[in-house]
């Protein structure tokens, strides 16, 4: 079959995880059901489909416990493959959820020895991650949290997990390494609860860093929605801080477990607004694929599961082109914006000029209640479009205008 479209390039900027294809299906149920893939096979693969780049953990690609030599020799044998398969390590990030010592958190841990390994375990994954060239680092606190609040004070917490961040950061700056920390939310699992738990928490908890100029957010798709709010708006809260630094893409049904389902094969619409919006407004980080096939796939529906992430958000792309472009959508937005006409108080800027006319003003309350919005007609042209049952426009009008919102 020919390449189309819609085929992965490097330029797309994709990116997945060694976790993410090395999933090997296990679940709290039941043991692994695919055999081990090894990183190198992972970038020859991964490079094969079009992607850009791939992201680890430290423990993905070292194990954990290995000594210095041991560590050198899969280091070097990795960088071969990068190198040989055009790949990139655009961000790494550190196990601090795995290993039984974590069992109470990491940063947030009750014991001081445990919160100082962390760190410790941190520091050597921001080493490896600059050796292998990644410039973004994320932190997930995945034990960071509790069962029982009787357990730990949340105000300690805090104080442990921002003194944690300020180690890290002062380390970054002290050393003068080009990287920025991404922290990535989730509600809960494998805690009960989990501090920070969704990008609007880690929002305002930057905030009171050290150094907040280089420490941003990774929100990720299944995070917000499997707590049932919109990924979407997260996304558009995070671009107007200027802290979206990386983004984990995947899918999820709402009020599941962590499902890290193949990006776009739950939630159409909620992710086309997701594209339309990293799309215009000219997102640059890597469009990271965190999510894992099927627990059914053999190694062949692995290699399907990850082409078919990169395809859907290639598709969606294309589908925000064409509601840019179509006229019929724009004109009824414009009719839209019209009916309810300009800002004729000046609300974008106070001054007691505005001020004092806005509280002289006079509304006809009646007749602004009972206007009708035009959402239903609006909402269904874009169903129909996604549908694929609008006529739309001409297929080189509709690359045309793809070519310039990926400028």
């Amino acid at each position: 079959m020919l390449p189309d479209q819609f085929t992965p390039k490097k330029e797309d900027h994709f990116t997945f995880g060694l976790w993410t294809v090395g999933n090997r299906g296990r679940d709290p149920f039941g043991d692994a059901v695919r055999p081990p893939i090894t990183p190198v096979h992972v970038v020859k693969k991964l490079s094969e489909l079009g992607a850009y780049g791939v992201n680890l953990h430290d423990n993905d690609l070292v194990p954990f416990g290995a000594s210095a030599t041991e560590q050198e020799k899969i280091v070097r044998e990795f960088k071969v493959a990068l190198k040989d398969n055009d790949m990139k390590v655009p961000m790494a990030t550190v196990n601090l959820f795995y290993h039984p010592i974590f069992r109470d958190g990491a940063f947030t841990s009750n014991d001081p020895k445990v919160r100082a390994f962390a760190i410790q375990k941190t520091l050597r994954a921001i080493d490896l991650g600059i050796d292998l060239g990644a410039n973004i680092f994320v932190l997930w606190g995945g034990r960071e949290g509790v069962e029982a609040d009787v357990s730990k004070c949340a105000l300690e917490a805090l104080k442990w997990y921002r003194e944690g961040i300020n180690y890290l950061t002062g380390y970054v700056k002290d050393q003068k390494l080009d990287l920025k920390f991404a922290l990535e939310a989730k509600p809960n699992e494998p805690r009960g609860d989990i501090y920070l738990a969704t990008t609007g928490h880690m929002l305002a908890f930057i905030q009171t860093l050290d150094h907040p100029e280089i420490v941003g957010v990774n929100p990720e798709v299944a995070h917000e929605q499997m707590s049932g709010l919109n990924f979407y708006h997260g996304i558009a809260q995070a671009i107007d801080a200027g802290k979206l630094f990386h983004i984990d893409l995947n899918d999820q049904k709402p009020g599941r477990y962590d499902q890290d389902l193949r990006f776009g094969s739950e939630s159409i619409k909620p992710m086309f607004h997701l594209v339309r919006l990293l799309e215009e407004s000219k997102y640059q980080g890597m469009r990271h694929f965190d999510a894992h096939a099927y627990r059914s796939e053999d190694e062949e529906g692995v290699w399907n599961f990850a082409l078919g992430c990169m395809r859907t958000y290639n598709v969606l792309k294309f589908k925000a082109a064409q509601f840019a472009a179509d006229e019929e959508i724009q004109a009824l937005k414009r009719e839209i914006a019209s009916e309810y006409g300009k800002d004729e108080y000046q609300l974008h800027k106070y001054s007691s000029g505005n001020a004092t006319k806005l509280k002289n003003a006079s509304f006809d309350v009646d007749a602004l209640a009972g206007r009708g919005a035009g959402y239903e007609r609006l909402d269904q042209m874009l169903t129909e479009l996604l549908l694929g049952i609008r006529g739309g426009i001409s297929s080189a009008k509709q690359s045309e205008h793809a070519s310039a919102a990926s400028r």
